[in-house]
């Protein structure tokens, strides 16, 4: 079973620095526009160590030690002084209005081969290349950010009911409130610890991060050190602390004879939806059809499925688009969050055929995880994502 221990954190000195502005989103979702922006707002965002730039003859990954240690020697970043676990609570709304949380312990997991000693990725990955993130980790000996991973126990969501008021909290640009409590009590930590032994872990987001740590791990060769853990943030596995959202698909290269409609229909019932004007109201029409969607420049169809061609199919809707697709040949597949985005897309290139996922449920995802299976890639979104920054680790 997994083992996840308390920590002594690094955190940013609260009494002189603000963390709305000091901060960011995962490096993965930033792009150039936004990391100027986040780099622009402090000196000491966490960007310039996490998404770092060359400076001063030293390399990115040289810079990045260098304002680490820059920064902790300034008082900058201050140390716990013993070992702790740490709640860290997001309060948001969703897409209705409705106010949601997600609460979770950010700790140390054990780095574990998947499948083994009860840590499993959720669902299967990209091809994704190493060399970036190992190299962060050769240079900065520490985690900047914490892989995200589901449990499995019942109630674990509770003990993240703390009393008093959090050692640190904020809200940030899109209105997420983000609160952080330092748990130091022994039985505290005894139960946290124990609720987290009681049940697999499920990877929900960071599965790069992960597999990155454990080929640092492999290459340090030090059984038995701080580079055997990685940090992780342990929500449980609970429709009440988790919002998903669907990832959607871009198909491009698709050989211009083919009439799509026309190839996927054995699979779907296809049905005209109206102009892209009507994209606010899409996911509502998708829900209430049980469909997924097309989008043409011309405008939406919904594609419900022929329940026989799906017969023993796991009842997601990228499984099936993933056994459907095969059907238009040879073609380019990536993926886009929000509709309007995928909208955008298609306008800009008309050549581009974009398909619109409902998000899998809780329940789809628990079922899954406790049947050892892997949804395809990019299934799920997450929201909102941890805040890097909250909280970093160190390895040496």
């Amino acid at each position: 079973m997994p083992r996840f221990e308390p920590f002594p954190g690094v955190l940013y000195d609260i009494d002189r620095l603000d963390l709305a502005e000091v901060t960011a989103p995962p490096y993965d979702v930033i792009d150039d526009a936004e990391r100027e922006i986040l780099g622009e707002r402090s000196p000491w965002n966490v960007v310039h160590i996490d998404l770092p730039a060359e400076a001063e003859g030293r390399d990115r990954y040289e810079n990045a030690c260098f304002l680490l240690h820059r920064w902790l020697d300034e008082g900058v970043l201050l140390t716990d002084d013993e070992p702790a676990f740490y709640v860290y609570r997001m309060g948001y709304h969703d897409e209705a209005g409705h106010a949601l949380q997600t609460a979770g312990v950010i700790g140390a997991l054990e780095l574990s081969e998947p499948g083994t000693k009860g840590v499993f990725p959720h669902e299967q990955t990209t091809p994704k290349a190493h060399s970036d993130r190992l190299e962060m980790l050769r240079s900065c000996r520490a985690n900047l950010s914490a892989v995200w991973g589901l449990s499995l126990t019942g109630g674990f969501g509770a003990l993240c009911e703390l009393p008093g008021p959090p050692d640190a909290r904020w809200t940030d640009d899109d209105g997420v409130h983000h609160r952080l409590y330092r748990v130091r009590e022994p039985g505290v930590i005894a139960a946290i610890r124990d609720a987290v032994a009681a049940s697999p872990v499920v990877i929900a987001d960071g599965h790069h991060r992960y597999s990155t740590s454990l080929a640092y791990k492999a290459e340090r060769g030090e059984p038995g050190g701080a580079p055997d853990f990685v940090m992780a943030l342990i929500v449980e596995l609970a429709p009440e602390q988790l919002h998903v959202l669907p990832i959607h698909r871009l198909l491009s290269g698709i050989d211009p004879g083919i009439d799509v409609l026309d190839v996927l229909a054995p699979w779907f019932e296809a049905f005209d939806a109206g102009p892209l004007d009507g994209a606010s109201t899409i996911t509502t029409r998708m829900a209430d059809a049980g469909a997924l969607a097309l989008v043409r420049p011309e405008g939406f169809w919904l594609l419900r499925p022929r329940a026989r061609m799906f017969d023993g199919l796991d009842d997601l809707d990228s499984s099936r688009l993933e056994a459907a697709r095969g059907a238009l040949g040879p073609h380019e597949i990536a993926y886009q969050h929000g509709v309007a985005n995928v909208v955008d897309r298609v306008r800009a290139n008309p050549e581009v055929i974009g398909v619109l996922l409902r998000p899998a449920t809780v329940d789809q995802i628990a079922a899954t995880a406790h049947a050892g299976k892997l949804m395809p890639p990019k299934t799920t979104f997450f929201a909102p994502k941890p805040k890097t920054g909250t909280v970093f680790r160190l390895l040496d």
